[in-house]
């Protein structure tokens, strides 16, 4: 699944289980942050080394670095040290952190059937990699309904609890955000 899903899925469990900005902001990014190792993404084609051979930074590091037990332990982690020591954030981290890994599982497949295996033991193992044979494609039909899906329903839910996914970013944009939903889409008076 492409991030923006990942992140809309993370927020909705988030806005579901959590009562304050920064637990729904921890256990959101948990759900997104395994994409950083896709950094490479942007710029793989575009530089080159010696004769002309490109820097397969998003090919080769892809689902290796980030999509782990040993990173979801450190995210873990940082969300228990970053909602100052609460248990219930920091599992819900790792929940988001793991649903991010099924996601990716289920819905990454390449254009060119390549599976995105799941190396879950590194950096302890690389004895076993998850994989699905019905993977559909990154681009496939059920992979947009989801992220419609979840986008309607954070909508939704912002126009309901006053608070967006626009908070993650800034306070102040989530207040004209949700001002301007609810200006869009009143409450139906009796």
């Amino acid at each position: 699944m492409i991030p923006p899903t990942h992140f809309l899925i993370s927020w909705v469990v988030a806005d579901a289980t959590t009562k304050t900005r920064r637990d729904r902001v921890i256990v959101s990014l948990a759900g997104v942050i395994p994409d950083i190792d896709g950094f490479g993404y942007p710029i793989e084609n575009w530089i080159t080394i010696g004769w002309d051979k490109p820097l397969f930074w998003h090919s080769d590091y892809h689902h290796i670095l980030c999509h782990n037990v040993g990173f979801a332990a450190l995210v873990t982690f940082g969300a228990y040290w970053l909602s100052k020591w609460n248990w219930k954030t920091m599992l819900l981290a790792c929940l988001t952190f793991h649903l991010h890994l099924l996601c990716d599982v289920i819905g990454s497949r390449g254009v060119d059937n390549y599976q995105w295996p799941i190396p879950y033991l590194l950096p302890l193992s690389n004895a076993w990699q998850w994989t699905w044979s019905g993977q559909w494609e990154l681009s496939a039909w059920p992979n947009r309904a989801i992220g419609a899906g979840c986008f309607a329903l954070t909508l939704w839910l912002a126009r309901l609890k006053g608070h967006s996914p626009v908070e993650v970013f800034s306070q102040r944009a989530d207040t004209a955000f949700v001002g301007i939903l609810r200006r869009w889409f009143p409450r139906a008076t009796a």
